[in-house]
């Protein structure tokens, strides 16, 4: 926790310089990843690609977003996390920026497009974990709660923007300029990062190796019950949701509703995730984690809608819906994670959390294309809703998940 600014319970956390150029480097990332996915899916097809070429560059970046989670966290919890969101957020800048030369200039291919999705992947994966977990260092705990909700509004209404955007940049300009936009956000939230001041030490510096710092994240994730049970539901719910469907969805748009009707879509998810953010500011029920557990199945509804109805009207309702479930569950769950694991070792559980909510997301992506090839976009898509509702059920039953009670915590620290 930031240690240089006295806790008084009248303030609130955008009265924390810290917070507030974590917020808004977050903001500006955020802004841009909101517009890249649509431009550089509708980029991919627009070069004559396939469902399974697309498949391959969205897996690309993936597979090196997860394979670099693990490091991040050893980063994050032995060195500056600020100084390795900065450099994280530089690298991605320069690899999106040449994507968007190469698409402008129209001497992109798929196998350019995987590399450099790779490597804008690996810095992704990187600064996952310090951005989370730096958190709590940027406020006092009684605005613990405020902050995560503050931090998700502001992720969630950069992404309606950019989704919005993406949509429209990609319908009158072309695909190029709206990953150019995602270029520019990474360079912009850099040097916010390196403004972040915090007086939080980082205990692991030169004191072991990362294998034992990896070890000891391991221990402190795989014995709470809690925490692994909810991160196998999601690496069911992740394979489905964004794998499978975030590939199939533009291929169904472009022969249906088309490509403005998807990006408006997505931006009504993250309107129903603004909204529950701020529903998170003053719900707060005994048993919260398990109310945010059992709220995720709603993301099987836009699966189903686009498999059976697929509408702009139908999927943006779904959508939102969908939304506000993963905006309550996602603050409920940082508080969760942040009240309940040790500063030292909490961005290597963040890693280890990311790494199984995530792992499952490039088999989907890249089974996607396939298997709707095969058996068709309609059966792929209903299974993979059925998937939801069976990882979101058995989590929901989980004993740890329906004991654990955040307000007991809190009162008592």
């Amino acid at each position: 926790m930031n240690m240089d600014v006295a806790p008084s319970a009248s303030r609130r956390a955008f009265h924390y310089a810290p917070f507030r150029h974590l917020f808004f480097a977050r903001l500006l990332t955020v802004l841009g990843n909101g517009i890249a996915p649509i431009a550089l899916a509708f980029a991919v097809l627009d070069m004559g690609g396939t469902a399974a070429d697309l498949g391959i560059v969205i897996a690309a970046r993936s597979i090196f977003n997860v394979a670099f989670l693990l490091i991040g966290g050893v980063l994050a919890d032995r060195y500056s996390r600020s100084k390795v969101l900065l450099y994280s957020s530089v690298i991605a800048a320069i690899s999106q920026a040449i994507v968007a030369f190469l698409v402008l200039d129209g001497s992109a291919t798929i196998i350019l497009l995987a590399v450099l999705g790779a490597i804008n992947g690996a810095a992704a994966g990187t600064s996952l974990p310090a951005s989370q977990a730096m958190v709590p260092q940027t406020v006092p705990v009684h605005c613990l709660r405020e902050a995560n909700a503050f931090i998700q509004l502001g992720i969630y209404g950069g992404t309606v923007i950019g989704a919005s955007l993406g949509g429209v940049l990609t319908s009158v300009t072309g695909p190029g300029w709206g990953l150019a936009v995602d270029a520019l956000g990474f360079a912009t939230s850099a040097p916010l990062y390196l403004m972040i001041r915090t007086s939080f030490a980082q205990p692991l510096e030169s004191k072991s190796n990362i294998l034992q710092d990896l070890k000891e994240g391991w221990a402190e994730f795989i014995s709470r019950t809690w925490v692994w049970a909810i991160v196998v539901q999601f690496t069911l719910v992740n394979a489905a949701f964004s794998g499978v469907m975030m590939v199939l969805g533009p291929v169904v748009a472009d022969s249906t509703f088309g490509r403005a009707g998807w990006g408006m879509a997505i931006a009504a998810q993250s309107v129903g995730l603004i909204a529950g953010s701020f529903i998170a500011l003053r719900w707060r029920p005994r048993r919260d984690l398990l109310i945010g557990t059992m709220l995720v199945v709603f993301c099987a509804g836009p699966i189903t809608v686009l498999a059976l109805v697929p509408s702009t009207p139908a999927l943006m309702v779904a959508f939102f819906i969908a939304g506000v479930g993963f905006g309550l569950f996602g603050v409920v769950w940082a508080q969760s994670l942040q009240t309940h694991i040790p500063p030292e070792k909490l961005a290597r559980v963040y890693a280890y959390d990311a790494l199984g909510s995530f792992v499952a997301i490039p088999v989907g992506e890249l089974a996607a294309g396939p298997l709707a090839m095969h058996y068709g976009n309609t059966r792929v898509l209903l299974v993979s809703a059925v998937v939801v509702v069976i990882a979101t059920v058995a989590a929901s039953f989980v004993p740890a998940i329906r004991r654990l009670d955040n307000s007991v915590h809190i009162k008592e620290t």
